[in-house]
């Protein structure tokens, strides 16, 4: 007896030594406004779960994830103010129902053991994980203003449920700033099975990197708006994929392999094409019969859907590469396929249709990773560090309530960590700052639930002499590197002089610095002071309320930075109020949203989108070698009134659009914010994009095909000495004109109709 205590308590010491170090910190994240007592990080384990395979856990994961049943369920729209990290141990959770996590969760599993959610025989609900559960015949929540949230660390596993009984792993229709990272889905292979891993069939993402999918009938059923995926391994699916529906997905190092179908983009049939377009690259198909089946072919409509890119295509005992309505379309075999495409094309000048090989992308080496494929980077998770290796923000004096001047505990908090070759956790908290925090090389920060660092004061209020609130690197080209991931920027009151991150650091080829799940938020959030009841929307009106001036810029990477990767990274000027019961929409007005003007280029920017920012969204000036995938954008909600003229004067410095001179002689709404806009830059490579102009002045009425798509006149422009410029899938909403160079259209909406946005599937300047 005395041998099995003492080797129990052996066993216990060596699991307990060797835990997630986020396990083991101490957790002191306060939420501002989710009253006393409040905790946010919880451990499934203290509320009773056991994951020990056998006990059903699912009351005690419900109980980790809703306590203190107060939090964002049904019939809530969206919060801020309870957000939680719903932390769970190695093992293996036996549920009997759906996991719903409320708005604003984190789920995460210990990365060096993950965790398995585990269905019990008798399984009822959609989805082992409901994202957004249909309480009525609608979802809980719009799946457009779903965000923040993610899930990772885990095995989601369908198998002990009949294979021919429907069974959803993650059910996931939701928007920016949200993540599925480091998830294996395992379910029957049988033949009968009708198991799907992944369903997503709304919403306005996103990104999701590292999963992998074995068994079942579907891998990943998908429908959003738009996408990136990385990363994605498909063992022994029917179908690896099936495109529900969208507007543009970039897919990069799929692995498929011993399915029966790799993608299918087939929904809606020729006559009713219901997918946009598809961009696949870098990726490998093997002992797969048929690669891709598309429903295109000769008068098919919508004219430019079902548009795909293939490039850097490694096929293994492919037969079919791809499939159409009247058979191959392309064969395949075992071979690599450089480039191919159908769709619409302009090299530089068009519409021409486009069906067979294309000439890839020459890559510039500094942007490539291994085997000739672009660098990717999966967030890093420090697995290997214990607690000992962190240091908390709270512990060093900061408060994170919203109302204490943070900057000296914070700017102390940083030095400390970098010089010690720590890692800073800013636990939750929203942060207020009055001056310039310095990060220095070699820093890594990592929130807690995306706590967010907030500029305030009279540091920030003066347009004409901009501060950041984030100064990465004290002087353009300091060399080294900083690594940020899982926090939030923004902005506290009127701060017209507030840049949230300045990116001067110079990091060396091979060892870029990072951003994962890094935000920008201005306004439509408490504690924020931008909110419906200060600046609530009054359409009809060009009436600047200069209390809600809330940002300069979103980000600025100066002329001597270099070597930055950044993924889903979301900067966002808020266009309603996530607090308000019928998220309300506001104005809140940010200058710039992210200019990149680095002359030594090297900028990898995946699944990132910029929205609501008066004079443009990205803005590339002057730079080089800059990887994109599926940028996105929208114009800000009040334009054209105001317009983009007023209230941020032309800064000749940042190279800024000046609309006086440029709109002379366009008709239409010309003086809106650019979706992008590049200027005297070379090799830039897009693999998608989305840019939309919804409104006109709070009207939607603009913004349709039988409306005419009159929103604003002009949306992506090309300008000065740029070449080598390469766009695959453009789309667009909402604008007269797809493109411009040098301020003449290139390609006109009605010319590339697409399911609901217009789409190029290939664009090069030459």
């Amino acid at each position: 007896m005395r041998f099995q205590t003492f080797l129990l308590a052996t066993i216990s010491f060596a699991v307990s030594i060797n835990a997630y170090w986020l396990e083991d910190i101490t957790h002191q994240g306060v939420a501002p406004y989710a009253g006393d007592g409040y905790s946010v990080f919880r451990n499934v384990k203290d509320f009773g779960a056991k994951g020990d395979g056998v006990t059903d856990d699912t009351a005690a994961i419900t109980s980790a994830m809703n306590t203190p049943n107060n939090r964002c369920l049904q019939g809530c729209d969206s919060t801020t103010t309870k957000p939680a990290v719903v932390y769970f141990p190695s093992g293996t959770y036996l549920i009997s129902s759906s996991i719903v996590p409320p708005y604003f969760t984190q789920m995460i599993g210990d990365p060096t053991d993950r965790p398995v959610l585990k269905a019990t025989s008798g399984f009822s609900g959609f989805g082992l994980v409901d994202g957004n559960p249909y309480y009525t015949s609608d979802l809980n929540w719009v799946s457009t203003n779903v965000f923040y949230r993610q899930i990772r660390n885990f095995v989601i596993d369908t198998t002990n449920i009949a294979p021919a009984t429907a069974a959803t792993g993650i059910h996931w229709p939701t928007s920016q700033a949200t993540s599925l990272i480091n998830v294996e889905f395992n379910m029957p292979t049988d033949a009968s099975t009708v198991h799907v891993g992944l369903f997503v069939e709304s919403g306005s993402g996103g990104f999701m990197s590292d999963l992998t999918f074995n068994g079942g009938a579907t891998g990943a059923s998908l429908g959003n708006q738009q996408y990136t995926m990385r990363n994605l391994v498909f063992n022994n699916c029917q179908t690896a994929i099936i495109q529900l529906w969208n507007w543009g997905w970039t897919y990069i190092g799929l692995q498929i392999n011993n399915c029966q179908k790799g993608i299918d983009i087939t929904a809606g049939g020729s006559s009713a094409l219901d997918v946009g377009s598809i961009t696949v690259i870098d990726s490998t198909f093997t002992n797969t019969p048929v690669g891709i089946t598309t429903a295109f072919e000769s008068g098919s409509s919508p004219a430019t859907a079902d548009s795909i890119i293939l490039e850097n295509i490694v096929l293994s005992n492919v037969p079919v590469a791809v499939q159409g309505p009247s058979g191959t379309v392309l064969a395949g075999g075992s071979t690599t396929i450089a480039g191919w495409g159908q769709g619409h094309q302009y090299t530089p000048t068009g519409p021409n249709t486009l069906q067979g090989t294309i000439t890839p992308n020459t890559r510039p080496t500094s942007l490539l990773g291994d085997n000739g494929n672009y660098y990717n980077r999966s967030k890093p998770q420090y697995e290997s560090l214990t607690a000992s290796d962190i240091v908390s923000a709270r512990t060093s004096g900061a408060k994170g309530d919203a109302s204490t001047d943070d900057t000296a505990a914070l700017q102390s908090a940083i030095n400390s960590a970098a010089s010690g070759g720590k890692v800073l956790f800013l636990d939750y908290g929203i942060y207020k700052v009055t001056s310039t925090l310095s990060i220095p090389a070699g820093s890594k920060i990592v929130g807690e639930g995306y706590p967010i660092i907030v500029a305030s004061g009279t540091t920030f209020g003066d347009m004409s002499n901009p501060k950041p609130l984030l100064q990465v690197g004290a002087n353009s080209g300091d060399a080294g590197q900083v690594e940020f991931s899982d926090f939030v920027v923004g902005t506290q009151g009127a701060s017209p002089g507030a840049t949230l991150i300045e990116w001067n650091l110079a990091s060396a080829d091979g060892t870029p610095s990072g951003m994962w799940d890094v935000h920008a938020r201005v306004g439509g959030f408490e504690g924020s002071q931008l909110t419906v009841s200060e600046c609530l929307k009054d359409p009809g009106s060009s009436t600047i309320n200069t209390n809600c001036i809330g940002a300069y810029m979103l980000m600025h990477v100066t002329a001597s930075a270099t070597n930055l990767y950044m993924e889903n990274t979301w900067l966002w000027t808020a266009d309603h109020d996530i607090e308000d019961a019928n998220n309300t929409q506001i104005t809140v007005y940010s200058g710039r949203g992210l200019l990149i003007e680095s002359t030594v280029g090297n900028f990898w920017l995946l699944g990132t989108a910029v929205e609501h920012n008066h004079l443009y969204n990205y803005q590339l000036a002057g730079t080089k070698n800059i990887f994109a995938s599926m940028l996105q954008t929208e114009t800000p909600y009040y334009q054209p009134l105001p317009d983009a003229i007023e209230p941020f004067p032309v800064v000749t410095a940042l190279q800024d659009p000046d609309f006086t001179t440029s709109c002379s002689g366009v008709s239409g709404n010309c003086a809106n914010a650019w979706g992008l806009r590049v200027i005297d830059s070379t090799d830039v490579f897009i693999y998608g994009a989305g840019h939309y102009s919804f409104f006109d002045n709070y009207s939607t009425s603009c913004s349709t095909v039988d409306a005419g798509e009159d929103c604003q006149s002009r949306i992506v422009s090309i300008e000065g000495s740029s070449s080598n410029i390469n766009v695959y899938s453009l789309n667009t909403i909402g604008s007269l004109s797809m493109l411009d160079n040098d301020g003449t259209s290139v390609a006109k909406w009605q010319d590339n109709v697409n399911v609901y946005p217009s789409n190029i599937i290939l664009y090069r300047t030459g």
